[in-house]
């Protein structure tokens, strides 16, 4: 099976599409109930130290034990109901047993993740480096999907993307380790800092301590040298998607945006495309 993945190009590229559109089934598990699973023990923690009655919840929620089931209904989900896409459009969006709609969120994470990791076996072929590049995608459609519903990302994401990313600095697939322990600490401390000068200018907070984690993650994988690129695509990202929202009515002026979702589409990007992004723009500037 490997061998054949190994020398069939076209055969590798479904293997990582139907691999990643059932994981993508599992990260819209990941965005619903990562949230409330981490609320959950927050408040379980918090009672202990106010040493108050402390009592495990009964439905207690698991990203695995816990059965999926209609949020309007609460009905059951079979199994068969929850094959990638194909369900969705079987059921023509609909809850089987209540008819209440279902979320487009479902199908279009999973034709995401399988489409962007088809990308990212395409682009670095088979191999360890497209392996940990669809790792790595994988984490950042969590991440920016938690980060879009509730303005939080957690550190169960951040954190094991960070040290994955220096690990991976050993194969040289990436950045070198040198590089990586620079751009982990470089990616922190730079948003670590806009985020004190914006809070001793304005007296507001414009950030979380999340997007310092992430973009420590995107340093520990691509390196420093991608840190500006990083930054200003996510800026461009976060401004294009903010004056389009503004427009139509789906942000509000004075409301909050998640800038998570922005960085982790530039570190995207920027892993498969960056050298060409820098140098297209050096030629156009005259400097390459």
């Amino acid at each position: 099976m490997l061998e054949l993945l190994a020398n069939e190009p076209v055969a590798f590229l479904i293997c990582a599409g139907v691999v990643s559109l059932l994981v993508g089934s599992f990260l819209n598990v990941v965005i619903l109930r990562l949230p409330l699973m981490l609320e959950q023990a927050w408040k379980f923690s918090a009672a202990e130290i106010l040493e108050q009655p402390v009592s495990q919840p009964e439905d207690k929620i698991s990203l695995v034990a816990t059965r999926s089931a209609c949020p309007k209904c609460g009905a059951k989900i079979p199994g068969w109901h929850n094959i990638p896409v194909v369900s969705y459009l079987l059921l023509r969006g609909r809850c089987a047993a209540c008819k209440a709609g279902i979320s487009l969120q479902y199908p279009l994470v999973e034709i995401l993740t399988a489409a962007l990791s088809v990308v990212v076996a395409w682009h670095y072929g088979y191999g360890m480096a497209a392996c940990l590049a669809i790792v790595f995608t994988w984490a950042l459609i969590a991440a920016t999907g938690v980060d879009w519903r509730t303005q939080f990302l957690p550190d169960v994401i951040t954190l094991p993307l960070m040290w994955l990313g220096l690990l991976a600095s050993l194969t040289g697939s990436f950045a070198t380790p040198q590089d990586a322990i620079i751009g982990a600490a470089g990616g922190y401390l730079l948003l670590w800092g806009v985020f004190h000068a914006f809070r001793l200018i304005t007296g507001k907070e414009g950030m979380g301590y999340g997007d310092f984690k992430l973009l420590a993650a995107l340093g520990a994988w691509m390196g420093w040298q991608m840190l500006p690129l990083i930054i200003i695509l996510s800026s461009v990202a976060g401004m294009i998607i903010g004056i389009g929202m503004n427009m139509t009515g789906a942000l509000k002026r004075g409301n909050p945006m998640p800038f998570g979702p922005f960085l982790a589409i530039a570190g995207w990007l920027a892993l498969i495309a960056g050298d060409t992004i820098v140098s297209t723009y050096l030629q156009f500037a005259g400097l390459g």
